[in-house]
């Protein structure tokens, strides 16, 4: 193009090749069809939407966080006390995952910490009615809490494993959110299985010798 488009017509010179030529003047032709474009609607997004769901995020996850804490002291009574302790370590630790990796909390993340939550729940009911079922035998309280973190083990170590298998493959697989609910669910996994299984059976473990008790409330 060698001059302005004044009067409707123009030039194209140049050194073009047969096939160049019509592809040019496939694309002009293209570029030339009408398109007007009319303005419908215009919408501005700001952070605060991202703000107010991140909110609403925090106050699902504290909501779900106490339905939980009483379900276990309603159903499990004082030893719904120790689930409850394993839970606030598996979530202090999570957060300090995050905060050394410097992670941003975003809403797939407080899905994944909620998840997180329910499967360290989980696992407790698992060990507790594992418990239930020695103290029914007529065994100790010392007895009772070894065998039932015993038969227990196999059982949350497979429901764990299944699970980091599928949060790896949601990382592999995935983007954006995605990724950051598969990282955040790892972590907890591997938390939780600390927390759920160790953490609380240092505590069964320190009331037992402290006190020696004949019955458990469970």
């Amino acid at each position: 193009m060698q001059e302005r488009i004044s009067g409707g017509k123009a030039t194209i010179t140049g050194g073009f090749g047969m096939n160049e030529a019509k592809d040019l003047a496939i694309v002009l032709r293209a570029g030339a069809l009408p398109a007007p474009v009319k303005v419908v609607q215009n919408i501005t997004i700001g952070p605060t939407l991202g703000q107010d769901s991140i909110r609403k995020g925090i106050q699902a996850a504290l909501l779900g966080a106490a339905l939980v804490v009483l379900f276990m002291l309603y159903y499990y009574r004082l030893s719904g006390i120790v689930a409850n302790i394993a839970l606030l370590l598996n979530v202090l630790l999570l957060l300090g995952a995050f905060s050394i990796i410097q992670a941003t909390m975003t809403l797939p993340g407080i899905a994944g910490i909620i998840l997180t939550m329910g499967m360290g729940v989980d696992t407790n009911v698992i060990i507790f009615e594992r418990i239930r079922e020695e103290l029914r035998l007529g065994k100790t309280v010392r007895a009772a809490v070894e065998g039932g973190y015993s038969k227990a083990w196999l059982t949350i170590i497979d429901s764990h494993v299944t699970t980091l298998i599928t949060s790896c493959a949601l990382f592999i697989f995935g983007t954006g959110p995605i990724k950051g609910f598969a990282v955040t669910l790892t972590i907890g996994i591997l938390i939780n299985l600390f927390t759920a299984v160790f953490g609380s059976k240092v505590i069964f473990d320190w009331v037992i010798e402290k006190y020696k008790p004949r019955s458990l409330s469970i």
